[in-house]
């Protein structure tokens, strides 16, 4: 009896839908990695940005993981691939990335992980709102509104009081957000031409060499106990870019986009662990508005794909 129960298992282990459901499966646990990696990533640059200026933190990112990305290209597309790429858009990719970097740092040097998580959601709504005029996408009246009620969500995290919208801290997350998303465009426009290893090798080149020019004037000398933080960073975010490349590649972005709101409990936990700070009601309150129009708005993507591509 065992030969005859183990042979319809076996065909339904090498079935494509098996196949493809691993695969999704796959996709989320890397995705949920990444985003475990990027948050521990960021505990290091909060840490990091008591004692650096916001520039030469980015410096020290860029710096950090570019030696693995860099020997990960190499070994898997070579060195001719990174030199046969679209400049103008790395080099603007470049300066969207110093930019976004020296604010999100800026930031965090006086806000919480979880306050900074809950308005840097906004981002997935800004790339689609400027999808319009960059990449000539239709956005339908549905998707405007969510955008709009993200917006309003953000408002609430940023409430106007002096720890709020009036706070330098606040619009420096938001800046940040907006050269995420410009960025991000700038990937979807890139995608078509150049691999992602040489996006991945010149933004953390462009990063290390554009934000150390800015930071030299004000270098203040590494501190030898900041050694291991510095490389914890520079592995936490080359593998956690790594993970989340193949999670897209392997899985379906309406599936495993949602995932990243899953840094908010990782902000919320290291915030606890390492500062003894909890947001208050209402950040919590405006994180739900903000992370409840972006999950609209990636099903509505998804009800579109589906309708073009029946």
């Amino acid at each position: 009896m065992a030969p005859a129960i183990a042979l319809p298992q076996a065909c339904a282990m090498d079935s494509p839908a098996h196949h493809d459901r691993r695969r999704q499966l796959r996709a989320i646990g890397l995705m949920l990695l990444a985003v475990a990696l990027f948050a521990l990533m960021d505990t290091a640059l909060k840490m990091l940005s008591a004692h650096y200026p916001p520039f030469q933190v980015a410096t020290i990112r860029g710096l950090s993981s570019l030696p693995l990305v860099l020997a990960w290209a190499l070994a898997t597309v070579g060195l001719r691939p990174l030199f046969r790429v679209r400049w103008s858009l790395h080099i603007l990719r470049g300066v969207l990335g110093i930019a976004m970097m020296a604010a999100f740092v800026y930031a965090l040097k006086s806000l919480p992980l979880s306050t900074t998580y809950s308005i840097f959601f906004v981002a997935p709504l800004l790339i689609t709102a400027l999808s319009v005029p960059f990449l000539k996408e239709r956005v339908g009246p549905r998707r405007w509104i969510a955008i709009g009620v993200g917006l309003v969500g953000v408002l609430v995290v940023l409430r106007p009081t002096t720890a709020g919208v009036l706070s330098l801290a606040g619009m420096a997350v938001l800046l940040s957000a907006l050269a995420y998303a410009v960025s991000a465009i700038t990937v979807r426009l890139l995608a078509k031409t150049d691999s992602v290893q040489s996006m991945m090798v010149w933004l953390m080149a462009m990063m290390a060499l554009g934000a150390g020019a800015l930071a030299y004037p004000d270098w203040v000398p590494v501190q030898r106990e900041h050694w291991p933080l510095i490389a914890a960073l520079g592995v936490a975010g080359a593998f956690g870019q790594y993970a989340i490349t193949l999670a897209f590649k392997w899985g379906e972005a309406s599936l495993i986009a949602p995932l990243e709101y899953t840094a908010l409990v990782w902000g919320v936990c290291l915030d606890l662990a390492f500062w003894g700070v909890l947001p208050d009601s209402i950040t919590w309150f405006g994180a739900a508005i903000i992370i409840g129009s972006g999950l609209y708005l990636l099903r509505r993507e998804k009800v579109h794909a589906e309708a073009e591509h029946p």
